[in-house]
């Protein structure tokens, strides 16, 4: 078995505002990600980046790796402003 197949088999923990989901996929899309965690399809993601760099918005297109370390992620209604 390689390297990736074993990496396809194990489970890779991630959170979505600080609830713990796990999934088979060394990576996920920005849909799948909300879909897993119930997240509202409208609703914006974030990724949460370590230190002083701003958090990063993730397209439902987007894929995000999730072997390299636990990933954190918050979603956010969206919102009209200046109205």
């Amino acid at each position: 078995m390689s390297e990736a197949e074993k990496s396809e088999k194990k489970l890779h923990p991630f959170y979505v505002d600080a609830n713990r989901y796990e999934s088979a996929k060394s990576a996920l899309t920005g849909a799948e990600i909300k879909a897993i965690s119930s997240v509202a399809p409208n609703y914006q993601l974030f990724l949460e980046e370590e230190g002083d760099k701003p958090d990063k918005g993730i397209g439902d297109g987007e894929a995000v790796g999730i072997t390299e370390r636990v990933k954190h992620f918050f979603a956010v209604p969206p919102a009209t402003f200046g109205l």
